[in-house]
């Protein structure tokens, strides 16, 4: 998120001040009724990485009551990329293939070194062949020089930035695609049935992604909700927005009601983008796959479909799919990502956040993206301007 559009945001919740009172006392009151009636804390799981650093930023938990828990969730394309595809970019890179990544990615360490690198920026370093991009389209004009590989990572939102120019017969053959794009409905029910697993608190409420449902429609977290018999919520990104939210949320849960609402209608539809969809089922298959710290979670991923395998990376070069049986837990030693992941530990909780592992030097993958929960609470976590403004409001 920009400085000019966070700066905007400020100025917009402080000009809101009154109304965040009156949602914050909504809140409190329907939290007591809640948590009467169920006789636990109330946990509510965001599924966005921009709805964490929302809610970390701009000190939305510290407007929360005690009985009121939020969390996140698995929604950092970035932090659940399996350390294989970032060592098989390292050899191809070092091999003298041009590897095209985003900044994150490019940041994003693996396990152990490759060749001597953790990581493509330090192959990088080593004379490897990277070069960093803001989108596929600016690969594409790039590889028309060469050979290359873009390292597509991303979630439903990204789909059809690679879908179109595929479809679309733009892409030069000389440039291969290693998808690694993964599906958050999946991720999601994955994240609440662990919590039921290690018999913690059940998540009660879902905040939805905004960005993801933009694409997709809403429909799949209405599908998600009724599975599990719990009130989900597609909000936006304002900290008004998710304010809003959970207010929705435990308004549903003290009601007995359990379905799906949207907030976000300014940008959210049920059927969500019919057109940019067609393409990327048109472009991808769904399949089962690999999510870093996790494992397998089944219909997760998106692989290229027979049409387009012509550009599929992992055929040209010889690249093994990653199975259940060849996948291996690929965090490193004492890396407590897979939870922050799941919500069933905050970023705190884990013995290297911000001692090894700290923005300018990320040890596990929660710390590389704005999207990963441990960057957001690295850099805004534990007071400053979330407290700052959170005092200038009269609210806390």
């Amino acid at each position: 998120m920009g400085a000019a559009t966070t700066d905007l945001i400020e100025r917009v919740f402080r000009e809101n001040a009154e109304l965040a009172n009156s949602l914050k006392r909504i809140i409190w009151r329907y939290a007591e009724e809640v948590s009467e009636k169920l006789g636990h804390e109330i946990k509510i799981m965001n599924f966005c990485g921009t709805h964490e650093w929302t809610t970390v930023h701009f000190g939305i938990r510290s407007l929360m009551p005690p009985s009121v828990e939020l969390v996140a969730g698995p929604g950092c394309p970035v932090c659940i990329t399996p350390a294989y595809y970032i060592d098989k970019a390292v050899e191809l890179a070092l091999d003298g293939v041009t590897v095209y990544a985003f900044g994150d990615a490019y940041r994003l360490p693996s396990v152990r070194p490759v060749k001597g690198a953790r990581s493509l920026s330090e192959a990088k370093a080593l004379g490897g062949s990277i070069e960093v991009v803001y989108s596929f389209l600016d690969a594409i004009k790039s590889a028309k020089n060469g050979e290359g590989v873009f390292f597509g990572i991303g979630f439903e939102t990204t789909a059809p930035s690679y879908a179109v120019p595929l479809h679309a017969g733009i892409v030069p053959p000389s440039l291969k695609f290693m998808s690694i794009l993964r599906l958050t409905p999946p991720a999601a029910v994955y994240a609440i049935e662990k919590a039921v697993e290690k018999g913690l608190t059940p998540v009660q409420g879902i905040i939805a992604p905004g960005h993801v449902s933009t694409v997709t429609g809403a429909k799949p977290w209405a599908a998600l909700s009724e599975r599990f018999g719990i009130p989900a919520v597609i909000s936006g990104f304002e900290p008004i927005d998710l304010l809003i939210s959970v207010a929705r949320i435990l308004k549903m849960l003290k009601e007995g009601e359990a379905r799906l609402e949207v907030e976000y209608t300014r940008a959210v539809t049920w059927e969500g983008n019919v057109a940019a969809m067609k393409r990327v089922n048109e472009v991808f298959e769904v399949r089962d796959a690999a999510w870093r710290g996790l494992g397998f979670i089944p219909d997760s991923g998106w692989e290229l479909n027979g049409r387009y395998r012509g550009y599929d990376a992992f055929e040209e070069y010889g690249i093994e799919p990653l199975t259940p049986e060849k996948w291996k837990y690929d965090l490193p030693p004492s890396c407590r990502c897979a939870e922050v992941t799941l919500g069933l530990a905050k970023p705190t909780d884990c013995p290297m956040f911000m001692k090894a592992c700290t923005p300018g030097k990320p040890w596990g993958p929660c710390m590389v993206s704005m999207e990963g929960t441990c960057a957001v609470w690295a850099k805004f976590g534990g007071g400053g301007l979330a407290e700052d403004v959170a005092r200038d409001l009269g609210l806390v």
